[in-house]
């Protein structure tokens, strides 16, 4: 037979047909206003647990009824953190709905539900966040999860209204139409508008676009002399294109898209040069052979610091302290390499000079670190080559002496 009915009297009814039949008047949910503790999850506080308050739900059209509160452990928290979910689980195997707890995975997402048709159904009541490492689960750690089982539609009028409504319990009232409880009282569904209640109206209305016949003009004249008047840009027929600019000239503050600093074109200086003293070209730096001195009747070879500031080399006594000899070693004076090398350019493609004398500065520090500079980095930069000089001094005397003292050693001999 493909009909089945039930349930009557003298009649076995299954547990699976009363599920199947609950399950058409009432959804999966706790049986509780929102607003109630029903079945609500809270922290212990003081452990690794949490406490589920006592209440009535309905999963799959099985009933379940707790009537104090029950404490839930949870696993020790790891390395990283988890989320736990606390529900309810049906299990018809078991002929039992009980409190569980589904165990996330450390470091992974929220864990899914079993939600089956005819098997295990879990309806969740709260997630509970277990970080890395913790002892106690806080209230801070629970966010709430409920689920509530729908609300039926009636119909009264205002002196019949229901009681004691749930949150959300929905009716047509017959005296004001419909209408539902908002937790504290009961408003309507859809509310009433009037043209004074309305906000954000405009204080006028603009007449949309639109035209007359020229029969449903009153008073219209005969003939109509044009007046004085002016038109826009727009209703002008026939204008050009483009218009020749006229000649014209423009402040510099009206110019748009000028640059703030202009890189300067290849020019010279005539006159003087200035950077924290003065060198001027009139007085024999650029032609010392073929020009004169001025002013104090004296050159000077010119230092500059590391900053770009320029400085006359100076070495009367006025200018030293702290004199004292100096002890070169001839060997490290005679160590040094004479070089030839290329210049490298400055930009890629650029010309560079090639084949040019001197030392390297890296190779005379190992030797004689004393006429070495030295750049703010503490790089080694460059060699003080007019102190190269000073350092053969010593080379020079140590070989007059050595001279001497063979020439008295031939005359010695020759006696």
């Amino acid at each position: 037979m493909t009909i089945t009915s039930y349930p009557f009297d003298d009649q076995a009814v299954t547990e699976s047909q009363f599920s199947q039949l609950f399950r058409e008047f009432a959804d999966s949910g706790v049986a509780a206003s929102a607003l109630s503790n029903s079945f609500s999850v809270s922290a212990d506080g003081t452990s690794m647990s949490v406490r589920v308050q006592p209440g009535f739900a309905v999963l799959r059209g099985h009933a379940v009824l707790s009537t104090a509160v029950e404490p839930l452990s949870l696993a020790s928290a790891g390395n990283s953190i988890r989320y736990d979910r606390i529900v309810l689980r049906l299990d018809p195997a078991a002929n039992a709905i009980t409190l569980a707890v589904v165990q996330g995975a450390s470091g992974g997402e929220l864990p899914a539900l079993t939600q089956t048709e005819t098997n295990i159904y879990e309806l969740p009541l709260a997630t509970v966040k277990v970080g890395a490492g913790v002892t106690v689960i806080t209230s801070a750690a629970v966010t709430p999860d409920r689920r509530f089982v729908g609300t039926s539609v009636g119909t009264w009028d205002t002196a019949t209204r229901p009681a004691s409504p749930r949150l959300g319990k929905l009716g047509l009232n017959r005296d004001i139409g419909w209408e539902f409880w908002d937790g504290a009282s009961w408003t309507p569904l859809v509310a009433s508008v009037s043209w004074s209640s309305l906000t954000g109206k405009p204080s006028a209305f603009a007449p949309s676009a639109h035209t007359h016949t020229w029969s449903q003009i009153s008073d219209a004249p005969s003939t109509m002399p044009p007046t004085a008047h002016s038109h826009s840009w727009s209703q002008v027929t026939g204008t050009p294109d483009t218009y020749p600019p006229s000649a014209h000239s423009h402040s510099w503050t009206s110019i748009t898209g000028r640059p703030s600093t202009f890189p300067p074109t290849p020019h010279s200086h005539a006159g003087y040069l200035t950077s924290g003293g003065t060198i001027s070209w009139a007085n024999g730096s650029k032609k010392p052979h073929a020009n004169h001195v001025s002013g104090s009747g004296t050159y000077y070879a010119v230092w500059v610091e590391g900053d770009g500031t320029f400085a006359r080399n100076t070495s009367s006594r006025r200018f030293k302290q702290n004199i004292r000899d100096i002890q070169i070693d001839p060997a490290d004076v005679l160590a040094l390499r004479p070089r030839i090398y290329d210049r490298k350019p400055k930009t890629e493609g650029e010309d560079y000079r090639r084949d040019e004398y001197g030392l390297i500065a890296e190779e005379v520090h190992e030797h004689l670190p004393q006429i070495v500079n030295v750049d703010e980095a503490g790089r080694i930069d460059g060699i003080r080559y007019d102190l190269l000089g000073v350092a053969l001094l010593p080379v020079v005397q140590d070989q007059e002496r050595r001279i001497a003292a063979l020439e008295a050693r031939i005359e010695e001999l020759a006696a």
